[in-house]
């Protein structure tokens, strides 16, 4: 029986690095009145703003805070209509409009409870951009919390991951590609020198310095699934050598000339049977190693050229 790790895209450092004291796990039980899918979501961007508070060395205080206003940022989602939030194509003029009040619903949500309104910022600035194109009050850079911009990344990150339905970081540069785009101003002229440019000129919607934190975090990630594929060869080598034994034993067992032999042989392969393995299957399981060896094997050089990719991206 094949076995293999999954990929968890958060799963170096999260919130489980932090003791949940009672007052933390009262905050993220808001979380229960999410859809599974939106809820799933907050937990990745809160996990993942936490990573990247700890790529940018900040203090543990503020990285508990970021993750907090992480997992809460999508808790107006709550209040939006089941129809737009679960609706599976693009939506319309009005309906996103709808969509978007979720910043202020989340807000208030935060504001109406006392262990909640500390985090308020989260829900409600994590859609700015800036270069002041976000919403709901299309603040710039200055004005927007940083907090908010950690989790403006996390969140296009999250997005863009679940959308393309990734379960390898193989072509994971091309959701970081799309993203550089966002760190790009728009509408200016490349042949200004940048210190002619005002501040919000020179930024596009989301901050370079926090998408390459998230750069670092994505490498380090797919070393981490080239590290659990080669315990994953060596897993599957052994079932090969096992299973190229018991086809050893099933040839000499098919040429033995006496019941004695054959019977022998017979027991040794029982002996050396998996889980699900018998006589009629093993030709199956083994070959079925040996195909996953060798596309695992390329995976960790698609990897290794991913990396090689990641780390040639501009910001």
């Amino acid at each position: 029986m094949l076995l293999e790790n999954k990929i968890n895209f958060y799963d170096s450092t999260s919130i489980k690095t932090y003791n949940l004291d009672k007052n933390m796990r009262y905050e993220l039980s808001v979380l229960d009145k999410l859809d599974p899918m939106t809820r799933q979501h907050c937990e990745n961007v809160g996990d993942l703003s936490g990573r990247i508070c700890q790529q940018l060395r900040l203090n543990k205080k503020f990285t508990v805070h970021a993750i907090i206003c992480g997992y809460l940022h999508d808790i107006g989602k709550s209040m939006i209509p089941y129809s737009i939030i679960s609706k599976p194509g693009k939506l319309t003029d009005e309906e996103y409009e709808i969509m978007k009040t979720h910043t202020t619903l989340g807000y208030q949500i935060c504001m109406d409870d006392l262990k909640l309104r500390p985090y308020a910022e989260g829900p409600l600035y994590h859609h700015e951009a800036l270069n002041g194109s976000g919403y709901p009050k299309g603040l710039t850079k200055k004005d927007i919390p940083f907090v908010a911009r950690i989790i403006r990344v996390a969140d296009e990150y999250d997005a863009l991951v679940t959308k393309r339905h990734y379960t390898t970081h193989v072509n994971i540069s091309e959701t970081l590609k799309d993203m550089i785009k966002d760190t790009k101003p728009a509408n200016v002229k490349q042949t200004m020198a940048l210190s002619q440019l005002s501040e919000n000129s020179r930024m596009g919607k989301i901050s370079p310095t926090i998408l390459k934190a998230l750069f670092k975090i994505v490498i380090d990630d797919t070393k981490y699934e080239i590290s659990l594929l080669y315990d994953y060869l060596d897993y599957l080598k052994e079932n090969i050598k096992r299973l190229e034994l018991i086809d050893s034993y099933n040839a000499k067992m098919q040429k033995a000339n006496n019941q004695k032999k054959r019977d022998y042989y017979s027991e040794g392969m029982k002996l050396l049977f998996s889980s699900g393995e018998d006589f009629f299957n093993f030709h199956d399981v083994l070959q079925e190693y040996k195909t996953a060896l060798i596309t695992r094997t390329q995976r960790i050089k698609d990897l290794y050229k991913e990396i090689e990719i990641i780390k040639k991206l501009k910001v």
